[in-house]
């Protein structure tokens, strides 16, 4: 797979961007973006992650998924 792109955003625009550049497939780039999520979450942190969203993209700009952090979150108590 070529460079891809994931973008870190609120509803206020992008936050964190960051390049990845070893992974092989749409697959690996998701489980990556997962665990890249999941740790921003878990860490001590006083951020309300419910509005943030990863979105992956290719070197041409295209969105190859978007993953809402709430979809790791659960149920709010």
């Amino acid at each position: 797979m070529a460079q891809v792109f994931l973008q870190y955003s609120t509803p206020r625009g992008v936050v964190l961007y960051q390049t990845v550049a070893k992974v092989n497939g749409v697959t690996e780039l998701r489980d990556y973006a997962l665990q890249s999520a999941q740790s921003l979450i878990t860490a001590p942190s006083l951020e309300d992650w419910r509005h943030w969203t990863v979105h992956a993209r290719d070197d041409l700009g295209l969105e190859l998924f978007a993953l809402p952090f709430t979809s790791l979150l659960g149920k709010p108590h």
